[in-house]
């Protein structure tokens, strides 16, 4: 006979240990100026749904989805069906299975566009750094540079019905991708993401190198590609993985 499942609350409750993702989800939840992102993104989010209809996302929802998306690279596609899968993204998130509505990918991609649209990228980072600061964290160290293709349907198309202008086409290995890239640079010793920039995916990675750097690295990691065409030799910069 089999067994009956347990609900999923009840199930987590009777873990015996916590997953490397759980336990940084929940340092996340803590560290993270949420009141302070929020307030950022609120005058700028719709308050009711497109022409009346279901009414929008939870802006807490969303933004959490987000980072989701960043810190595990996850393409618009990936991070619903994440959504679904893990447990403790759901939980991170606030969502619930049966009580609440899943963003889709195309939700997804429309918020990610809404940040961009009214330059909000670059505050979230800049208030996420200043509450670090005010905490006593510093970012000083050393940089490692790196870049995440976010990929989106390739049916993508803007109010004008015209591709999106933002997104371009990219060879991967031996696979072609569709949508953005976001560089992004990371505090060597605490894992902290401190700079940001997102272009179209055919962007190569040392056309934004300086923009990734906060200009008191002691030393600077990143892939051979970029290395390759940003250092020419010169030895100020440590550009190694």
């Amino acid at each position: 006979m089999p067994k009956q499942p347990a609900f999923p609350g009840l199930r987590d409750a009777m873990k015996k240990k916590q997953t490397r993702r759980e336990l940084f989800l929940a340092e996340m939840d803590v560290v993270v100026p949420w009141v302070r992102l929020l307030a950022l993104i609120a005058p700028h989010y719709p308050k009711v749904g497109p022409k009346g209809g279901r009414p929008p996302m939870s802006l807490e929802m969303m933004l959490r989805v987000y980072f989701l998306q960043n810190w595990y690279a996850l393409s618009d596609p990936m991070a619903e069906e994440m959504l679904y899968d893990s447990e403790a993204m759901r939980r991170f998130a606030g969502i619930e299975l049966g009580d609440d509505r899943i963003p889709d990918e195309t939700t997804i991609l429309n918020f990610r566009h809404l940040l961009e649209r009214h330059e909000l990228t670059e505050a979230l980072f800049a208030e996420v750094n200043g509450h670090l600061s005010d905490n006593g964290i510093t970012l000083r160290a050393g940089t490692l540079v790196d870049a995440t293709i976010i990929d989106a349907p390739s049916s993508t198309k803007n109010r004008s019905k015209a591709r999106d202008p933002e997104m371009s086409s990219t060879k991967k290995g031996n696979d072609w991708y569709f949508g953005m890239k976001a560089h992004i640079g990371v505090d060597v010793d605490s894992g902290t993401v401190h700079s940001l920039e997102a272009t179209t995916a055919k962007v190569h990675d040392s056309r934004v190198w300086d923009e990734l750097l906060h200009g008191e690295e002691a030393s600077v990691w990143a892939p051979s590609r970029a290395c390759k065409h940003a250092l020419p030799g010169n030895g100020q910069r440590l550009c190694q993985r």
